[in-house]
């Protein structure tokens, strides 16, 4: 299995469920609990997943890089897809070619892996956001939120993946405790390499 290939199946999972929506829903609704609307919170994934893909090809170890990623106003949000799924494929594409030595910039020195499960998690997240906010029912596929668990959350409780990932990022109730209110993954770790 390739680094890239938990971040691939993420993208496709979700362009799965966004794509047949992109003209039958309005996308300038609010993301689930977010102030962002679906459009702009579809914007971010790609920014997001972009800025992984630099942070791998530049590998600084002290900041992220001065770069940002503008979506154009009046593209819509099949567009906007279009520009994730350029993203995720980058960010798959950097995670291929990263040898498992490699550190970057994320709080600290990240690992290739740390940054694929970023990737995957701010890719189901938002994908969440949006398919609530479009009314859509929807819930991440266990066996990649378990992935991002076992790299970012591993001393969360057991039960189903997908349920624990929405509570440990603010989402959800879980087992009678109430929703998170304030969290943060922890991608960095070990040294940076000689």
């Amino acid at each position: 299995m390739r680094n890239g290939d938990a971040v691939r199946t993420a993208l496709d999972v979700s362009l799965a469920v966004l794509t047949p929506h992109t003209g039958d829903r309005d996308w300038d609704v609010p993301a689930g609990l977010l102030e962002w609307s679906c459009r702009d919170t579809a914007a971010h994934i790609a920014h997001d997943l972009l800025a992984y893909a630099g942070q791998l090809a530049a590998r600084p170890r002290d900041r992220y890089l001065p770069l940002d990623l503008t979506v154009r106003p009046e593209a819509d949000p099949a567009q906007v897809l279009t520009v994730v799924t350029a993203a995720g494929r980058l960010l798959a594409t950097a995670l291929d070619a990263a040898p498992p030595d490699l550190r970057a910039y994320h709080h600290g020195p990240c690992d290739p892996l740390g940054f694929a499960a970023m990737g995957v998690a701010e890719t189901l997240l938002h994908t969440h956001d949006i398919t609530s906010g479009l009314g859509l029912p929807w819930q991440p596929p266990a066996e990649l939120c378990r992935f991002v668990l076992d790299r970012l959350f591993p001393q969360e409780p057991a039960a189903h993946p997908a349920e624990v990932l929405l509570w440990c990022t603010g989402r959800g109730e879980l087992n009678g405790r109430p929703r998170k209110s304030s969290w943060n993954w922890r991608a960095a770790m070990g040294e940076w390499p000689d």
